[in-house]
């Protein structure tokens, strides 16, 4: 499993456009990613500096916000925590922030 501790914007931005699966115990949903956003400069303290992941769903998809283990063939599994920002008739979004 990817430590996300030490995952960066510059270390994701190579999979923008690439699918992550959504593990749960009875399948899995495909989503996309597709935005890796820098969010300014690091706290003094701070590892890294802050990034949003956005990723894109089918329009029917609604999950509530929570810890999800997303599976990437390349990349492995990562647990991350996901919140629902938008849900329409073009597309389902989830954003998951790093600080």
């Amino acid at each position: 499993m990817l430590d996300l501790a030490a995952i960066t914007a510059e270390s994701l931005t190579p999979y923008v456009g690439q699918t992550f699966d959504a593990v749960f115990t009875d399948g899995r949903l495909p989503l996309t990613l597709a935005e890796v956003q820098p969010l300014g400069a690091a706290h003094p303290n701070a590892t890294r500096n802050p990034f949003r992941l956005a990723f894109h769903g089918t329009p029917e998809l609604r999950l509530p916000q929570g810890i999800y283990r997303l599976e990437h063939p390349t990349l492995g599994a990562l647990e991350i925590f996901l919140v629902q920002i938008r849900g329409d008739a073009s597309t389902a979004k989830f954003e998951a922030i790093f600080t």
